[in-house]
């Protein structure tokens, strides 16, 4: 055994890339937006509460879209929301992600088929990364949402991809 070895023997040495690297800092802090919009939001709030604790994540709720990783649209998405939605969607920095949460932001929900008003996804406004099902959806599910999302950021690559 060299000095070397002895040294690296001795001191705490973690080898890593740099996209492992940066990939669990993204998933080890995703800042979400509060946007609820109906009956999912309670439950999106519930999962913030003391029984589930969204926070031990790294889901800390934001107030402004500069500041935020995640979009979580939680509810009823009408077409007068819809251009609400796609501005908050540009004004925040990549990488950007966005969970659909709920039956109604999903596909419309029970009111697609007799509500003009109500937009057919929230898919058809702005890229979702993860559709969390359920009318509306128990904060466990949104939890494991979050867990989704967080191994698509942990696959991603700060390398460009050619085409």
């Amino acid at each position: 055994m060299g000095i070397l070895d002895l040294r690296l023997e001795k001191s705490n040495v973690v080898v890593t890339s740099l996209d492992n690297l940066l990939n669990w800092a993204r998933l080890s802090s995703l800042w979400q937006m509060q946007f609820g919009l109906a009956c999912c939001a309670i439950e999106m709030m519930a999962a913030s509460a003391s029984n589930f604790d969204i926070m031990r994540f790294g889901v800390i709720p934001r107030a402004t879209p500069r500041q935020t990783d995640v979009m979580i649209v939680a509810g009823t998405v009408t077409i007068k929301m819809a251009s609400r939605i796609k501005r908050l969607y540009d004004q925040m920095a990549e990488p950007r992600y966005v969970l659909s949460m709920g039956s109604c932001s999903n596909c419309g929900g029970p009111y697609w088929e007799h509500g003009y008003h109500v937009l057919k996804g929230v898919d058809r406004v702005i890229p979702v990364d993860v559709y969390i099902p359920g009318c509306p959806p128990r904060p466990e599910a949104l939890l494991e949402g979050i867990m989704k999302l967080q191994e698509k950021v942990r696959q991603e690559s700060i390398a460009k991809k050619s085409a």
